[in-house]
């Protein structure tokens, strides 16, 4: 009989979420029967659809959460709609496990109920929450201590955690108590078929003769406001004018972002796309000369490895960021690292990289091999499929 897994999500919609897309992809050429449950998003309005043999089921959130209160309607909506769904997965379609993609921590509680019906609880750990809190709102309140508590009670409750680092690896055992042997890495490896080289669209240097490119989230942990001071740096104190930035990517503070531009006076420099398709994505990283990771160094993005670092790489771009312990393993000598959260040297780093070709084209093959042969998709599916035989091989006592 074909097993049937359940996989939860709360914070993107299926399939724009890459690793969740992946690991579900993977499950179903392995045999499985997959079913989904997320938000909804732009252009994921649909409630119900089926894409590639995958059963997807969306629901409404608030607005984007800013603020703790925010986040709280956020979850409490998300846990309301991921719990009415998962009983309509059981009496329609029926799961025999759970996949839980964290943030947030709270969706123990769907998957320890239906354990009591004897289905299993794998925990897929995206995200270190407690740190993610505290580099958000930058205290350790009572929200902090809450964060600690579903961590805990996550780790308690799961048969098997995945996780995508080793850092995230010592989280589970150390401060989950989870047996080390239903601990797996796998990481966020990137797929060479989506990511394509392609040839660079010239018009997004906005006639300048360098294009430095960042994908990813526009929130107060990635670091928008450091490489944005890091422009103004190169702009008005190198007097670096041949330069411009194309920033993809939409979250809380693209707003503030954009206007922090403007006050910095080099809105002239930056091209702020909010999300867009995985074309016009593409498009700006083919042409960018240099890509950037400004991600914050903190306890949070220290220990987390960041999909854009490898995504840079598997399109052959020298980049530059802060010098962070996951960051450093995944780029190695893919990227110049600049000192922890100082944006003048993360702009000399910048133009140094622009000012010679031939290291630019050093750093770049250096990832795009890294990526073949150590990091690419084809050589994690393996490990997640491994995590998945010891889910059902015996229930975790």
């Amino acid at each position: 009989m074909q097993i049937r897994i359940l996989i939860i999500v709360e914070n993107l919609p299926s399939p724009f979420d890459r690793r969740v897309w992946q690991e579900a992809t993977t499950l179903k050429q392995a045999g499985y029967e997959v079913s989904i449950i997320c938000p909804t998003g732009k252009g994921y309005e649909k409630k119900y659809e089926v894409i590639d043999g995958i059963y997807i089921y969306r629901h409404n959130l608030p607005l984007e959460a800013e603020g703790a209160l925010g986040y709280a309607l956020e979850y409490i909506t998300a846990l309301f709609w991921q719990f009415v769904l998962a009983w309509r997965v059981l009496l329609t379609r029926g799961f025999d496990a759970i996949h839980a993609c964290n943030p947030p921590d709270n969706i123990f509680l769907i998957g320890g109920f239906f354990k009591l019906f004897g289905k299993k609880f794998l925990f897929d750990h995206h995200d270190i929450n407690p740190e993610l809190y505290e580099a958000k709102f930058g205290r350790r309140d009572f929200f902090y201590k809450v964060m600690l508590a579903w961590e805990r009670w996550t780790f308690k409750i799961a048969d098997v955690s995945i996780a995508t680092n080793e850092s995230y690896k010592r989280i589970a055992i150390e401060r989950g108590g989870m047996p080390s042997d239903r601990v797996f890495v796998v990481r966020s490896g990137p797929k060479l078929d989506r990511l394509k080289i392609i040839p660079p669209v010239v018009s997004l240097k906005k006639g300048r003769k360098f294009l430095v490119g960042y994908v990813g989230v526009m929130g107060k942990q990635e670091g928008i406001d450091y490489l944005l001071r890091a422009v103004c740096h190169l702009v008005h104190d190198m007097k670096r004018t041949d330069v411009h930035f194309g920033l993809v990517g939409g979250g809380t503070s693209l707003e503030e972002m954009k206007a922090y531009a403007r006050k910095l006076g080099i809105a002239d420099y930056v091209t702020f796309t909010d999300r867009v398709p995985d074309q016009e994505m593409l498009e700006m990283l083919n042409t960018a000369d240099v890509c950037v990771n400004p991600d914050v160094a903190n306890e949070m993005n220290d220990k987390s490895t960041m999909n854009k670092i490898m995504e840079y790489m598997a399109l052959a771009k020298p980049i530059v960021q802060f010098d962070l312990t996951e960051g450093r393993f995944s780029a190695q000598q893919a990227s110049l690292y600049a000192k922890k959260n100082d944006v003048v040297d993360m702009a000399e780093k910048i133009a140094c990289l622009l000012d010679d070709a031939a290291l630019r084209e050093q750093l770049g093959q250096f990832g795009r091999n890294r990526v073949i042969r150590e990091l690419e998709w084809e050589h994690e599916a393996p490990k997640l499929l491994e995590a998945y035989k010891v889910l059902f091989a015996s229930s975790r006592q």
